[in-house]
């Protein structure tokens, strides 16, 4: 079986949502397809629980191996 690796996004808007997402930071991505079929992700967010956000906010980005392991490193 191929090791998944973990995909990332920057947030890049916080509308509505300003205490909750902060713009410029990586977040990692989580699988949820029931929150993808209606366009929004699943990240952890700013009070360290996993919540559901517009796809809108974030844009995907590919990290190399070593920014992967710094993030596992600090959460």
């Amino acid at each position: 079986m191929a090791k998944r690796i973990a995909q990332y996004v920057l947030c890049v808007r916080n509308d509505g949502f300003p205490v909750s997402l902060e713009v410029r930071k990586v977040y990692r991505k989580f699988r949820d397809r029931k929150a993808a079929a209606q366009s929004f992700i699943r990240v952890v967010d700013e009070s360290g629980e996993d919540y559901v956000y517009p796809a809108g906010c974030f844009v995907p980005i590919e990290l190399s191996q070593a920014a992967r392991a710094a993030l596992v490193e600090v959460s």
